[in-house]
C-alpha cells in the first residue's frame, strides 16, 4: 500500500534504436521528484518503466499498492524526453487511463504534457505540472490529501475546471539547486542498466545533472521546462554524489547531462581541483558550446582554458553542437558560434586528449546543398572522434516552430528517436535526408578507418575501409540522384 505511485512513460522497447544500443541512464529527474516527496514523509512506491514490454504493465503495480496519486514524472534531463515521442506519448495515456479506472488522481510533468496540456487533460490527466516540477508536485500533493479543491494557489499547473483548461501564476526556477536533496538513488534498481552497459559497451555509464535549462537562444531549442534560465549546483555538492555513487554503484563512466555543463565562470576548474583534492579517478563526457571550450578561467590565480580544467578533472568526450559548416545557416539558426570556433575548440580537444564529438543537423531553413558541402568539408577536415545526425525537428515554443508550423500538417512529432522526418517544408523530401545521413555515416567511419590503418597498420581496420568502401560509393550515389 502507498498513497503515490510515480514512474515515467519512457520504455526502452518503445525506441527502436536506443533498444538495440542497449546504452539506458536511469530518469533522474523521476528520482528527484521522488526524493523531494520521500523528505515530506510521503508513502511512495517508484516503479521504473524503463525495461517494461508494455504500458499496460503499471496495472500490475497499482493494484498492489493502491495509490491514490499516480504521478507520471518524466526525465527532463534526458534528450529522449524532450523529443516529445509519440510512441512515449501513447504510453503516457494507456497508463492514465488505466490509473483512472482504479480512482487515482492522475498528475504529469513533462516536456509533451507542457506542450500538449489539451490532449493531456482530455486523456484522463486531472493535472499537467508546467516547468520546473519539484516544489509544484509537493505543494499539488499536500492539497490533494487535505482535501484542497482550489488548486489555482499552486503556481505552475494547469487543470480543467467546469471544462475549460486553468493555468495558474508561473513557477520560477529554484536558483540554489543544492537545496535538493539528492536523487532517490535508494530507490532504484541499477542491476538491469549495468547489466546492459557491461554487455553493450563493456563497462557501465551513469548520468549526473549538475545544472538546469540554458541561457542561449538556438532558435529550434525547445527548453519547455527550465526555459532559458541556468542554474547551478556547487562544484562541491556534485563531488558528494559522486562519491555516493562510487561507492554504492561502481560506476565506470559518467554521462553529465547538462545542456550546458560549466558555463558558470570558473566552476569547472573548481570542480578539477575537487576531484584532485578527493583523489577521484573518473571519466566523463559532457554536452558543451565550441565558444564556452575556448574561455580562459581565472582561479586560485592559475589562468587555464576550460579544456585544459576538464582534462585535468576527467573529461573523456566533449559533443558540441557543431550543427553546420556554413555560416549563413549557424546565423540563421541563432546559434551565436563561428566555424572557426569549430576548428579551434577541437584541435584544442584533441591537444588534451579530449574526445571532440559533433552534433550535426541538416534540413535547416533555405540549407542548400552547397551548405551541406560545407558541413561534410568541416566535418572531414576536423575529423571528430563521433558524431551524431539529425535533420531539422520544430518542437512548440521555439522560433522555428512559430515560422514553419502553418507549413506542418497532421505529424507534428517523432514517433521514436530515428524516424528522421521532415516536417516543413525543406529543401529536399525525408528520403534525401535519410539517404544523406546513412553516407555521412559510412563515409565518416571509412576515413576513420582509414586514419586508423595509417596510424597504427591495423589489419582489421583495413578489412574494414574496404568493407565501407562499396557501401559509401553507393550512398553518395543516391544522393546525388535528388541533386541532380
Amino acid at each position: 500500500m502507498a498513497d503515490i505511485l510515480i514512474t515515467h512513460s519512457y520504455l526502452l522497447k518503445f525506441d527502436p534504436k536506443q533498444f538495440k544500443a542497449q546504452q539506458p541512464y536511469p530518469p533522474l529527474a523521476t528520482l528527484f521528484g521522488s526524493a523531494v516527496l520521500l523528505n515530506e514523509n510521503h508513502s511512495l512506491v517508484f516503479h521504473d518503466m524503463m525495461f517494461a514490454d508494455k504500458a499496460n504493465e503499471i496495472e500490475k503495480i497499482i493494484t498492489e499498492n493502491k495509490p491514490k496519486h499516480f504521478v507520471i514524472y518524466d526525465d527532463g534531463f534526458n534528450y529522449l524526453t524532450k523529443m516529445c515521442l509519440t510512441n512515449m506519448r501513447d504510453a503516457a495515456f494507456e497508463m492514465a487511463s488505466i490509473a483512472k479506472k482504479y480512482g487515482c488522481k492522475v498528475i504529469v510533468s513533462s516536456s509533451d504534457s507542457t506542450d500538449h496540456s489539451h490532449d493531456y487533460l482530455n486523456s484522463n490527466f486531472d493535472f499537467v505540472i508546467v516547468g520546473e516540477a519539484e516544489q509544484t508536485l509537493k505543494e499539488l500533493i499536500n492539497a490533494l490529501d487535505n482535501n484542497l479543491v482550489d488548486y489555482t494557489a499552486i503556481n505552475g499547473l494547469r487543470f480543467k475546471l467546469n471544462n475549460e483548461i486553468i493555468e495558474t501564476t508561473k513557477r520560477e526556477n529554484l536558483k540554489d539547486l543544492d537545496l535538493l536533496p539528492m536523487p532517490a538513488w535508494q530507490l532504484l534498481d541499477i542491476k538491469p542498466y549495468k547489466t546492459a552497459w557491461l554487455k553493450s559497451k563493456g563497462f557501465f555509464s551513469i548520468n549526473i545533472a549538475t545544472t538546469r535549462g540554458c541561457p542561449y537562444k538556438c532558435n529550434w531549442c525547445a527548453k519547455p521546462i527550465y526555459g532559458n534560465r541556468y542554474n547551478s549546483r556547487s562544484p562541491q555538492n556534485v563531488v558528494n554524489e559522486l562519491l555516493f555513487l562510487k561507492a554504492h554503484f561502481g560506476f565506470d563512466h559518467i554521462w553529465f547531462c547538462d545542456d550546458i555543463f560549466g558555463l558558470k565562470p570558473n566552476w569547472v576548474t573548481e570542480f578539477a581541483n575537487l576531484i584532485e583534492q578527493n583523489n577521484l579517478k573518473i571519466k566523463y563526457k559532457i554536452q558543451s558550446r565550441v565558444d564556452l571550450l575556448l574561455e580562459e578561467s581565472l582561479a586560485s590565480n592559475t589562468k587555464e582554458t576550460q579544456i585544459e580544467a576538464l582534462a585535468r578533472s576527467g573529461c573523456d568526450e566533449v559533443w558540441v553542437g557543431a550543427e553546420s559548416g556554413s555560416q549563413k545557416i549557424l546565423d540563421a539558426m541563432d546559434k551565436g558560434t563561428k566555424i572557426e570556433q569549430i576548428a579551434k575548440a577541437t584541435q584544442l580537444m584533441k591537444q588534451h586528449h579530449i574526445k571532440p564529438c559533433f552534433f550535426l543537423q541538416f534540413g535547416y531553413l533555405n540549407e542548400t546543398y552547397d551548405d551541406i558541402k560545407l558541413t561534410l568539408k568541416m566535418l572531414f577536415e576536423l575529423m571528430p572522434h563521433d558524431i551524431g545526425i539529425s535533420v531539422s525537428y520544430p518542437l512548440p515554443g521555439t522560433k522555428f516552430y512559430n515560422i514553419v508550423k502553418e507549413q506542418m500538417k497532421g505529424k507534428t512529432n517523432w514517433t521514436d528517436s530515428d524516424e528522421l522526418a521532415i516536417m516543413f517544408n525543406a529543401t529536399y523530401p525525408a528520403d534525401f535526408y535519410r539517404k544523406l545521413q546513412r553516407f555521412v555515416h559510412y563515409k565518416f567511419r571509412q576515413k576513420q578507418a582509414f586514419l586508423a590503418l595509417k596510424n597504427t597498420g591495423s589489419i582489421a581496420k583495413g578489412t574494414s575501409l574496404f568493407y565501407r568502401f562499396p557501401q559509401t560509393l553507393l550512398a553518395e550515389w543516391s544522393i546525388k540522384k535528388y541533386v541532380n
